[in-house]
């Protein structure tokens, strides 16, 4: 039994749909925003603690935040979900539209 239900988890990871969107990461204690876009707002947040646990984030000032004050310290929001256009490109427009939109609005950082 344990066999057929992880092949129905895995069945049922692979049909689901991706859900891109704009997402930010807040830091408690600095006040401190952080803002980013993806293809899959579902994954992202385990993506980048991954990286920051392992001092290997690209985001120098993120992975600086986390250094000092621990994952504790850093929330993960989910700002905005986009219905997926027809094409990649399209895609891409909204989402760095919107991402730019957000930063403005939150004085943010990127990711």
């Amino acid at each position: 039994m344990d066999r057929e239900r992880r092949k129905a988890a895995v069945d049922a990871y692979r049909k689901r749909k991706d859900a891109p969107g704009i997402y930010a990461i807040r830091s408690r204690s600095s006040g401190a925003v952080f803002v980013g876009q993806t293809p899959d707002v579902e994954a992202i947040a385990n993506r980048i603690f991954f990286s920051l646990r392992f001092g290997s984030h690209p985001g120098a000032a993120l992975q600086a935040a986390f250094d000092k004050n621990g994952e504790i310290d850093l929330a993960f929001e989910v700002l905005e979900r986009i219905e997926p256009p027809e094409t990649p490109y399209l895609l891409r427009a909204i989402l760095k539209d919107r991402l730019s939109a957000w930063r403005s609005r939150l004085g943010a950082a990127l990711v």
